[in-house]
């Protein structure tokens, strides 16, 4: 990790978790100060003014009466700073909105405090203030109260003026909006940041050459680079809460291209969410590769899922844990996690009773491959969906392991379907992967023959059988995003294989759900793909993430190309050439659409391959003869692919 990244964690995280032990009596401590500032504020604006009232003379006879009367009027205020929340507000956050309170409550106090004041003189014969200096106590006490609260937020201000020059990063505020206004607000109020904007861009020429909140707008989006070596930026702070994928790319390409760590402010739909309200933090791969926000059909998901149970297989997995977390939002009546490593399926199990108590899932241990063992798990429990996610999915292992492909990726499928039909199955979705068109690796092949079992096994029963293919998930286990975290944290090499190399990347959650809302349209036979953009540069990736750690590419972390591994294709595709893909009706949903051999051919093909497995043959001559589209060791020559 960087000198600069060290002290960008420290003043963050560091300083939360620091704050986490003293918050609470700190807290306590300032609003019991706060409770005594404002009760003097009340006792004093009213002293004041009955001492006007009375010349700035003390009448021994008049004068305690006139106290009990501003005690009454001291409590009444009080009560109605509480009504009005005034000591649940921070003080470093007190602002125009806190000031207007302050300025009802007193009105109202007043009015409040007057009219009892002069029924208490008409019962006890307490003297009252009277109207006008009712009116002037209440205008002192806004006065006197509004600055209490002010006060701190320049103390704040003042005290982070004096820390050393040296001990601050100079930021660069990208966006100089609202936005934008409110991250250099925030870095002026908190010095805990260790922030300081010196310099902003927005790609609106009418804001060049003026100023937000005294931050100097000195260009747009082209000039970042120039601007952050001019400057000596050490931190750059995305303020784009509105800007659209194509441009927000665009933009950290240009951050990127400095040696500066990267931030950014949280975009409208996590501030809907309620992710950190209006606090700065780290940026992510998934902010480069993120698509616009996609509205979903949950209508649609809940009608084929709510009080239903739904098995998932692989549900430890990344993308079945995923999967889980998604399903049980929409109430099933049971959820059913099969897999056959205990600890991740366990870990998701504890973690959904915790968030929805009210959802009853079961944890099963077993493989795909053991017919016995599906048997007795779908006659158990009887689902009524079922996502099939458990494969083997590590392209070069596969390459060294390759029955074990067939045995797990193409039989555990043919498996698990049929325990699904046996038992009347509704549903049944496969998790496939952009590998399986036009494959050239033993595990993209297992997955094209997983989609054929799929349509095979669609000819029978009333089970609706469909696939989902898509590609690369950032953060999914035996991903490369991980693993080029890992080197670099370890100081490099970060190794690529081929410096051309492209794939299609989406998150984690937004893979789920699309498999979720193509589970709604499954009638039976379909190959659903979710379009993933446009794909990525890999190298590209690694170079953004030893910049986005705060490291130079070739300079402080060393990229070496390592050459494409066995069965390994220079770029990915999304649809066969026979396939002619049809929009689905919704947004990033296609239907291809492939004539599949018939269910005779296909019975004899499993029947033919499994004899051959069996027996030991080369799994990628078997391959070669059922899959035209199979090439593992053809290259094109000018593009440099294989397949």
């Amino acid at each position: 990790m960087s000198v600069r990244d060290d002290q960008l964690s420290s003043n963050g995280s560091g300083a939360l978790n620091g704050g986490k032990k003293t918050g609470f009596f700190r807290s306590g401590f300032v609003i019991a100060l706060q409770v005594i500032l404002d009760i003097a504020s009340f006792f004093l604006a009213h002293l004041f003014t009955l001492l006007n009232r009375l010349g700035l003379r003390y009448d021994a006879d008049l004068f305690p009466a006139y106290l009990r009367t501003i005690c009454i009027q001291v409590a009444v205020y009080f009560l109605f700073f509480i009504l009005f929340s005034l000591y649940r507000t921070l003080w470093k956050t007190a602002g125009i909105d806190e000031l207007a309170r302050v300025g009802t409550a007193s009105v109202l106090a007043a009015v409040f405090g007057f009219l009892l004041s002069e029924a208490i003189q008409n019962y006890s014969g307490l003297p009252s203030l009277g109207g006008t200096a009712s009116f002037f106590g209440c205008v002192l006490v806004i006065m006197l109260t509004g600055f209490s609260r002010v006060a701190y937020r320049f103390w704040r201000r003042i005290q982070g003026g004096m820390m050393g020059s040296e001990q601050w990063l100079r930021a660069m505020i990208v966006g100089a909006g609202e936005m934008g206004s409110a991250a250099i607000r925030q870095m002026s109020e908190q010095p805990v940041l260790r922030m300081r904007a010196i310099v902003a861009v927005d790609d609106d020429k009418n804001k060049h050459r003026r100023l937000v909140r005294g931050v100097p707008i000195r260009g747009s989006r082209k000039d970042i680079p120039t601007l952050a070596e001019k400057y000596k930026i050490d931190v750059i702070v995305l303020c784009l809460p509105r800007v659209d994928e194509k441009d927000r790319r665009e933009i950290i390409r240009l951050c990127s291209e400095t040696t500066c760590a990267i931030k950014t402010m949280p975009s409208l739909q996590e501030l809907m969410d309620r992710k950190e309200p209006g606090s700065m933090r780290n940026i992510d791969v998934a902010d480069l590769l993120s698509r616009p926000e996609r509205e979903y059909d949950e209508t649609g998901i809940r009608e084929y899922i709510l009080g239903r149970t739904v098995l998932v297989t692989g549900g430890g997995g990344s993308i079945g844990s995923e999967l889980c977390r998604q399903i049980v939002r929409f109430d099933p009546a049971m959820l059913v996690i099969f897999d056959m490593y205990e600890n991740g399926a366990y870990d998701l199990s504890q973690e959904l009773r915790r968030k929805y108590p009210d959802v009853e899932n079961v944890v099963e241990i077993g493989t795909i491959r053991d017919t016995k063992r599906l048997d007795e798990l779908f006659g158990q429990y009887r689902p009524d969906v079922v996502f099939h996610a458990a494969a083997h999915k590590h392209v070069p292992l596969m390459e060294n392991n390759p029955a074990e492909a067939v045995k797990n990726n193409v039989f555990g499928t043919l498996n698990t379907a049929r325990a699904a039909m046996d038992h009347g199955a509704k549903r049944f979705i496969l998790i496939s992967t952009d590998k399986a068109v036009n494959p050239t690796s033993v595990m993209g092949a297992s997955k094209r023959m997983a989609e054929n079992v799929i349509q095979y096994m669609n000819s029978f029963g009333k089970t609706r059988f469909a696939a989902v293919r898509f590609g690369n998930v950032l953060g999914s286990n035996g991903s490369v995003i991980p693993l080029f975290q890992k080197q670099i944290e370890s100081g490099g090499p970060v190794t690529v294989t081929d410096k051309e190399i492209t794939r299609f990347f989406m998150t984690i959650p937004e893979a789920a759900k699309l498999v979720l809302q193509a589970g709604a349209f499954a009638k039976g036979g379909e190959i659903f793909i979710l379009d993933m953009g446009d794909p990525v540069r890999v190298d590209d990736v690694a170079r953004t993430l030893i910049r986005l750690s705060g490291f130079r590419p070739d300079i402080d972390i060393k990229i070496e190309y390592s050459g494409l591994r066995p069965g390994e294709k220079l770029y990915e595709e999304l649809f066969l050439d026979e396939e002619k893909p049809d929009e689905s009706g919704f947004p990033g949903i296609y239907v291809g659409k492939v004539q599949s051999p018939p269910p005779e051919t296909t019975r004899k093909n499993l029947d033919w391959l499994r004899e051959q497995v069996e027996s030991g043959e080369d799994v990628r001559t078997c391959f070669t003869a059922l899959i035209k589209t199979y090439h593992p060791e053809n290259k094109d020559k000018e593009t440099g692919t294989e397949g």
